[in-house]
């Protein structure tokens, strides 16, 4: 079935077929209808969308390069509702998102060859193989939660500020009273669990991994605490629970501890619940990110403010602009965005005990 086997039903050029699918405005409504009505009735799905693809020199798509496990993505409020954030910005252009994983491992390498016009890299380990792919291809790219590149380079970067809301987390159970305090990372790639020296973190950590931990020790340390740093690969609520019941189950147990997202701090409170502590009579707990699940729990988490929702407008938008600028032929002037942080003070956290 082809636009001219519709044309020869309806009695019109192959060109004016074609229209009623690509330009519609081309034609009268009664005769795209009468068009679109026969293409119906013969099962014609419409015209093949490489071969319009290629004639438009575009695909209507743009990536976002996320994990090599894509499915954690749905498992993290923070991540869906950056998703959403991107989705809400590009749906009225009629540009589609395809998710891409990191992974390189397999004979099919997502940022290698599925079709898009441009991408967003988002909160990826260091040196992944799949960013210099999308890089190769010349492609528009946005960084998201990255360690920014030189604007030289035409990359924009849309960043918020981990490390001033880290340092104001570790400020607050410093203040309340806290001088044992641990801290849970995720993201810091490696191998888990304790960390000797946390001023030497794995260079498989993300960005974020390390900018947070920077800011907890850039605070922590001129006080006078010297904080067990844990590390896990992912901010996963079950690793954060089994690191928390060895944490707080041993008897110089920490009163405070620091968590590198809302998710590890929910596993947090789990095993303190497990154990019989109470939060926050015996144990303060401080998230990262203010997300859904931060006033979901019980007591309500104190957390650190990101703006998700503009995170992810801002990235959008960026990578819109940088498409135009590459479809024109245009030098793209390239931007470093850092939004602001913030802590919100709930009900997780009070002095320590005694």
């Amino acid at each position: 079935m082809t636009l001219q086997t519709i044309a020869d039903q309806v009695g019109v050029s192959r060109m004016t077929v074609s229209n009623a699918f690509s330009r519609p405005d081309q034609l009268s409504e009664s005769l795209r209808s009468t068009i679109l009505q026969a293409a119906r009735d013969l099962g014609y799905a419409g015209p093949d969308p490489a071969a319009r693809a290629l004639a438009r020199g575009t695909t209507g798509a743009v990536g976002v390069l996320l994990t090599s496990d894509l499915h954690l993505a749905f498992l993290d409020d923070v991540a869906t509702g950056f998703l959403g954030a991107v989705a809400k910005e590009v749906g009225p252009t009629g540009l589609a998102i395809t998710l891409l994983s990191s992974s390189t491992s397999n004979d099919v390498i997502p940022a290698r060859d599925v079709a898009m016009d441009g991408a967003l890299v988002y909160c990826c380990e260091p040196g992944v193989g799949a960013v210099d792919w999308l890089l190769r291809r010349g492609l528009p790219v946005v960084f998201v939660d990255e360690e920014p590149v030189p604007v030289e380079r035409g990359i924009s970067c849309v960043n918020v500020d981990d490390r001033g809301g880290a340092r104001a987390a570790a400020r607050h159970l410093v203040g309340l009273g806290h001088r044992r305090v641990a801290v849970l990372m995720g993201e810091l790639g490696g191998r888990p669990g304790r960390i000797a020296d946390p001023t030497k973190v794995d260079d498989a950590s993300t960005y974020v991994a390390r900018e947070r931990l920077a800011g907890y020790l850039e605070v922590l340390q001129p006080a006078g605490v010297a904080p067990v740093v844990h590390g896990q690969q992912h901010s996963d609520d079950e690793d954060a629970y089994v690191a928390a019941l060895g944490l707080l189950g041993s008897s110089d147990r920490p009163t405070g501890v620091l968590c590198f997202s809302d998710v590890i701090a929910h596993g947090v409170v789990r095993a303190a619940e497990q154990l019989g502590l109470a939060v926050p009579r015996d144990l303060s707990v401080v998230g990262f990110d203010d997300s859904p699940l931060a006033r979901r729990l019980r007591p309500q988490l104190t957390t650190v403010h990101q703006d998700v929702q503009e995170k992810g407008r801002l990235a959008a938008a960026a990578l819109r602009t940088a498409m135009a600028d590459h479809r024109a032929g245009v030098a793209h002037r390239a931007e470093l965005v850092v939004l602001p942080t913030g802590l919100v003070v709930r009900d997780s956290t009070a002095s320590p005990p005694g």
